[in-house]
């Protein structure tokens, strides 16, 4: 078979993915489409942060390929991969200025221009954190430490984003306040975006499709609007709170 052409390939193509840990074996066998906000639900232990560190390089599966935008990248470290994560607990430096932290997303050896720096000021302006840039992480609030890692996130400029529950210490408000900005910056950058949630008022607000695992293996990848209307698979309507 040729190979894929990025404009042809999905944003991610797992072929046969294998990952063992111990007596558990986890399978992934997907194509994600470009453009996309893809929910990755399913209950805990299903398999889905392991999925998203499939993508990132963080874990190295025993078996299978893992395309991104159509190439092979198997060998290539996280940082050589067009992808960028925002973790739950932000990866934050607290000794470091929230400048200096979004950075490190332009070169991890802090040399940065002046170009860099206007790059660094454009990204706390979109997340609006203007004014923000010489404060310390502990001195933020949870939405505020969330918004800076979406800003480190952007100046990596990757087509694709993965976060891994990144509202779980947000209440409601918070919550609301981060999935409207996604949505505006999925707007403005086009990229896609693999969503780690528990939450199903997150898959409503957020996803075009859904990406649902049970006991490691992938159930079901779906527009949204038929994930929703599911009443007939009990994993899923347990998610549903049905």
């Amino acid at each position: 078979m040729p190979p894929e052409t990025d404009r042809t390939a999905p944003a991610v193509h797992l072929r046969n993915v294998l990952v063992r840990f111990d007596k558990t074996e986890l399978r992934f066998d997907c194509a994600l489409p470009k453009g996309q906000i893809i929910a990755v639900t399913g209950a805990s232990g299903s398999g889905k942060s392991t999925l998203l560190n499939v993508i990132a390089g963080f874990e190295i599966p025993d078996a299978g390929r893992v395309d991104i935008l159509g190439e092979d990248v198997a060998g290539r470290d996280p940082a050589e991969r067009p992808v960028s994560v925002i973790f739950q607990e932000h990866n934050l430096f607290s000794h470091l200025d929230v400048a200096t932290n979004i950075g490190l997303g332009i070169d991890p050896a802090l040399k940065l221009g002046v170009k860099e720096r206007a790059r660094i000021a454009a990204a706390l302006g979109r997340v609006g954190l203007d004014g923000f840039a010489k404060r310390l992480p502990p001195t933020l609030s949870g939405g505020e430490r969330q918004r800076v890692a979406l800003a480190r996130a952007l100046v990596r400029k990757k087509p694709i984003l993965l976060l891994d529950e990144p509202f779980a210490a947000l209440d409601p408000g918070l919550r609301a306040g981060m999935s409207s900005l996604l949505l505006d910056l999925h707007r403005q950058e086009g990229n896609t975006m693999l969503i780690i949630t528990h939450h199903p008022d997150d898959v409503r607000a957020l996803a075009d499709s859904v990406l649902f695992l049970d006991e490691g293996r992938i159930l079901l990848h779906e527009p949204t609007e038929t994930f929703l209307a599911h009443r007939d698979l009990p994993a899923v309507t347990r998610f549903l709170g049905r």
